[in-house]
């Protein structure tokens, strides 16, 4: 069973992705701001993280910064989950280390093709 961290501060949207992960057959931690998605992904490594950029304590950016700078997260795959839909966001969201961009509100069919992509290292 492939696992997948949802970093999101957002308790609505948390809660909304984990049940329809859960549903389609993947394990799911949570973390509600950047410094718990870093703790639970360097404790737990994840097959995948679903990470928001508007985050506190920590942004989602300077998160994936983190992750992808520490040898043993930088091999996770992160997808960028956001309302920043501009071109420039994606941009500074793949600089700082995510490996896709996704856009809110969430197109769930189309973030699992992103998830399984990611799993699959395609």
């Amino acid at each position: 069973m492939r696992t997948i961290l949802v970093v999101e501060d957002n308790e609505m949207n948390r809660d909304m992705l984990c049940r329809r992960l859960l549903r389609n057959g993947f394990s799911v931690l949570t973390a509600a701001d950047g410094a718990q998605g870093i703790n639970v992904a360097r404790t737990e490594m994840p097959d995948v993280i679903i990470m928001d950029l508007s985050l506190p304590l920590i942004d989602g950016w300077e998160a994936c910064r983190q992750l992808k700078a520490d040898q043993s997260t930088s091999i996770i795959p992160i997808i960028a989950l956001t309302a920043h839909a501009m071109s420039t966001d994606k941009d500074k969201a793949l600089a700082a280390g995510c490996d896709d961009f996704d856009t809110k509100p969430v197109d769930f069919t189309r973030l699992l093709e992103k998830i399984e992509r990611a799993c699959t290292g395609g």
